[in-house]
């Protein structure tokens, strides 16, 4: 479990957010603020004040507002996260009272990775490879509403990279070359989408049931190199049945990959 505030700056240069609203004063739920501009160093996750000179500030706003009706704390909202700007000794006495919503003037940003409720700097990580991956792909300028989720982060690296060996391939093939957009929307329409129907269709889910679907279509994808190598090209419904009918025998397989992502 999360034991840091999330630091927001950290979170702003991951996600990269790409847009900005004001929302205003509304009240917001004290569980969801789990993050910082600048003070991680005083208070905990829980907003235990970390330090002695800030338990006895946080004393005198809990004299101050013996009721709990603390002027509004100044927030910033990243998908369903609150990080605080100005008001974290109000946080730490609605939190250590049990107050449950506290009223917040809100400033929205808009990132393409929904951060939850719960977030950790694991998902700052995947945020910022989904991302990346997007990017430099070319998915995000043909595909922008894709997603894409690993159970580890280095995944998107492995997927950006089935991508690139799928244009060589192709260009190769072809004699011309292709933009990164184009081999891109070729790779999902071609490879993608169809290894998606031939696994929904060969129930893969129980061979690995905690795998994302993009985990599993690097794991196919790695048995089928792994095949080819032995046995020449292979198709992928083949592979399928295989690597399901070998994972139903044993799941170590899929397992190794995950632990190795």
């Amino acid at each position: 479990m999360a034991t840091h505030l999330l630091p927001l700056n950290d979170a702003i240069e991951r996600l990269r957010p790409f847009r900005r609203r004001h929302l205003g004063v509304r009240p917001i739920e004290v569980r969801r603020i789990i993050g910082t501009d600048s003070r991680g160093g005083d208070f905990d996750r829980e907003f235990r004040a970390l330090r002695p000179d800030v338990r006895e500030r946080r004393r005198r706003v809990a004299e101050a507002f013996p009721a709990g009706d603390f002027p509004p704390i100044t927030v910033e909202k990243l998908g369903d996260a609150y990080f605080v700007v100005d008001g974290h000794h109000r946080v730490a006495v609605a939190r250590q009272r049990g107050i449950t919503e506290i009223d917040a003037v809100v400033t929205e940003l808009t990132a393409r990775w929904r951060l939850t409720a719960d977030a950790d700097c694991s998902e700052l990580l995947h945020a910022e490879q989904e991302r990346l991956f997007m990017t430099e792909s070319g998915l995000e300028d043909v595909l922008p509403d894709a997603g894409f989720r690993f159970t580890h982060a280095v995944g998107y690296r492995q997927l950006l990279e089935t991508i690139q060996v799928h244009g060589y391939r192709l260009m190769v093939g072809e004699q011309r070359s292709r933009k990164r957009d184009e081999i891109a929307l070729d790779w999902y329409s071609q490879v993608y989408l169809p290894a998606l129907q031939a696994i929904a269709a060969g129930d893969l889910k129980a061979a690995c049931p905690e795998a994302t679907v993009a985990d599993t279509f690097l794991w196919i994808s790695e048995q089928q190199r792994a095949l080819s190598v032995e046995h020449g090209p292979q198709e992928l419904p083949d592979i399928i049945r295989l690597t399901a009918s070998a994972n139903a025998r044993r799941r170590r397989p899929f397992h190794a990959l995950l632990r190795r992502s």
